[in-house]
This record gives C-alpha cells, sequence and structure tokens, in this order.
C-alpha cells in the first residue's frame, strides 16, 4: 500500500474510534457518568456530553485532511485528559469481578498507543 493512502486510511480508522466513542457518550451515557471524577464541578452527565461532543469535534477535524493535524494534536489531548476517569474506573473496579477489573485495568495502558497514534497521525498530517 502507498504510504499517503495508508496514512489516510491510519488517519480516518482514529476518526472512527473517536466518533464510536463520542456516539456512545450520548446512546450510553451512564457508563460515563460513573468514571467521572467527582472533584470536577457541575453533574457527571455535563461532563459526560462535554468529553462526548470534543470526541466527535475531533473525529471531524481529524477526518477532514485540511484540519488533521491540529485534530490529531487534539486527539492526543483528550487522550490525556481523559486518563482521569480511566483511574477512577480502575479504582472503582477494584472489588469487581476478575473481568471487569481486567477491562478497568487495561484501559490505563492502552492510553499509551492511542496518544502515540494520534501524535503519529499529527506528524503524518499535510
Amino acid at each position: 500500500m502507498e504510504p499517503n493512502r495508508s496514512r489516510a486510511r491510519s488517519a480516518m480508522a482514529l476518526a472512527a474510534l473517536l466518533s464510536l466513542a463520542g456516539t456512545t457518550h450520548f446512546t450510553r451515557p451512564k457508563y460515563y457518568d460513573a468514571i467521572v471524577p467527582r472533584a470536577l464541578p457541575g453533574t457527571p452527565r455535563q461532563w459526560t456530553y462535554a468529553s462526548g461532543a470534543a470526541e466527535l469535534a475531533v473525529a471531524a477535524a481529524v477526518a477532514t485532511p485540511r484540519t488533521r493535524r491540529l485534530g490529531a494534536l487534539a486527539a492526543a489531548a483528550l487522550f490525556i485528559a481523559v486518563f482521569p476517569a480511566n483511574v477512577k474506573m480502575a479504582l472503582d473496579f477494584r472489588d469487581k469481578s476478575p473481568k471487569a477489573r481486567a477491562l478497568a485495568y487495561g484501559r490505563l495502558p492502552l492510553q499509551i498507543p492511542l496518544v502515540a497514534w494520534a501524535w503519529k497521525v499529527a506528524k503524518a498530517a499535510p
């Protein structure tokens, strides 16, 4: 596969992932409400919707070649920004089943390749 096509596919896959995640903030908000750190001002639902909207906006920016670099940098920042929610989820799941704990703990190191992927898309953008 030629390099430009591969880079475009990677960017579109990142945009698709962000779109899916953003959409689920609106279709299954209770899941996200539960992992919003309570130290944040406002209600968990406000943060759920705001982060979902941010993911959808970032997905659109990544999907558009003209805004891809900025969108991918925003995606990297977003993946870092949601890390506290993943930590809260891991802490909250300490007493859950081994499968649930594995899912919660598995989200923590997953942020590293997501940030790296977004960074790679940003660097490859025109």
